[in-house]
C-alpha cells in the first residue's frame, strides 16, 4: 500500500497571480455573504426542551458543545467537498462562511504553499506541517501546531486533476476562538489525546485530563464520564478523519453516569 506524507513548508511560500486581488474580492464576497448566511446557513442550535433528557450531565454537554461543533462539523463538510484545485472565490467564501478561521493554504504534490489566505497570517507555523495518509483512502487529515501564540488545529485534504494527486487544501483556526461559540466557553473543554486540553478559563487539571488513557477508552465508547482528581467530567468525542477530539465538562451529577466511571 503506497503512503503520502506532505510538509508544509512556510519558508517557500509561491504566490499565483491571483494574489493582487484577493483584498478586493475578499470584501465583496464578505459583504454579500454575511447578508444572506443567516437564511441559508443559520447558525447551529439545539432546542434542549424538546427532548426528555434524564440525565443532566448529558443535558450540559448537549447545550455546551452542539453551538461549537456544528461549525466544526460544517466546516469538515464544507472542506472534504472540494477534491480540485481550489480556486480564490472558494477560499474567500470559506472565510466568510467561517469566520473564525485563521488562514487557508494550498500546497503543490512536494508540500510547496502555492496559495494562502490571508497572505499574512498573524500566526506563523512554528514547524512543518506533516500530514499522513494512505492512497485510495480519502478522508480528511488533521494536524495541531502548537505554536507560542497557542494551538492551530489544521483540516487538510488532498486534490487531484483527473486522477492524479497535486497537492493538499489546510485550513487552521485555534479552537480556543472556536469554543467561544459555546454558551458558557469556560464550562466546556477540548481534549486533544496526546496533544493538549483547549478551553478559555476553564478551571481544569489539563495534565491530569492529558494522563487519561484515552485511546483504550476510545476504543469501546465515545462517551462517559471521567473522575481526574477529585472532579468528574461527562465526554463526547468527535472524530475529524481518523483523528478524536474529545469534549468535556464538569459532571453536574455524577451518580447519573455511575455505570460509565473511569478513575484516574
Amino acid at each position: 500500500m503506497k503512503y503520502f506524507r506532505i510538509l508544509l513548508l512556510l519558508a517557500l511560500v509561491v504566490c499565483s497571480t491571483g494574489c493582487s486581488v484577493w483584498g478586493t474580492t475578499k470584501e465583496y464576497a464578505k459583504g454579500s455573504w454575511e447578508t444572506t448566511k443567516d437564511y441559508i446557513d443559520p447558525p447551529p442550535q439545539i432546542d434542549t426542551d424538546s427532548y426528555q433528557f434524564t440525565n443532566p450531565n448529558q443535558e450540559k454537554l448537549a447545550k455546551l458543545f452542539t453551538p461549537v461543533d456544528g461549525p466544526l462539523t460544517s466546516l469538515a463538510r464544507f472542506v472534504d467537498d472540494m477534491d480540485t484545485l481550489p480556486d480564490v472565490d472558494w477560499m474567500d467564501l470559506l472565510m466568510a462562511r467561517f469566520p473564525w478561521v485563521h488562514r487557508v493554504l494550498v500546497t503543490d504534490e512536494e508540500g510547496t504553499i502555492i496559495l494562502m489566505q490571508p497572505e499574512m497570517p498573524v500566526k506563523k507555523i512554528e514547524k512543518p506541517l506533516v500530514f499522513e495518509g494512505v492512497w485510495r483512502s480519502i478522508q480528511l487529515l488533521t494536524v495541531v501546531d502548537y505554536s507560542d501564540l497557542g494551538p492551530e488545529l489544521y483540516i487538510g485534504r488532498p486534490y487531484f486533476k483527473d486522477v492524479d494527486f497535486r497537492g493538499l487544501i489546510g485550513v487552521g483556526f485555534d479552537p480556543r476562538t472556536l469554543l467561544g461559540l459555546s454558551p458558557e466557553p469556560d464550562q466546556l473543554v477540548i481534549i486533544h489525546p496526546g496533544g493538549g486540553v483547549w478551553s478559555r478559563g476553564a478551571d481544569v487539571d489539563e495534565a491530569g485530563l492529558l494522563a487519561v488513557p484515552w485511546q483504550e477508552i476510545l476504543k469501546d465508547d465515545v462517551q462517559g464520564q471521567v473522575k481526574v482528581g477529585e472532579k468528574y467530567y461527562t465526554w463526547l468525542v468527535r472524530y475529524i478523519g481518523n483523528n478524536s477530539y474529545v469534549y468535556a465538562t464538569e459532571s453536574v451529577d455524577p451518580t447519573a453516569d455511575a455505570d460509565s466511571w473511569w478513575s484516574f
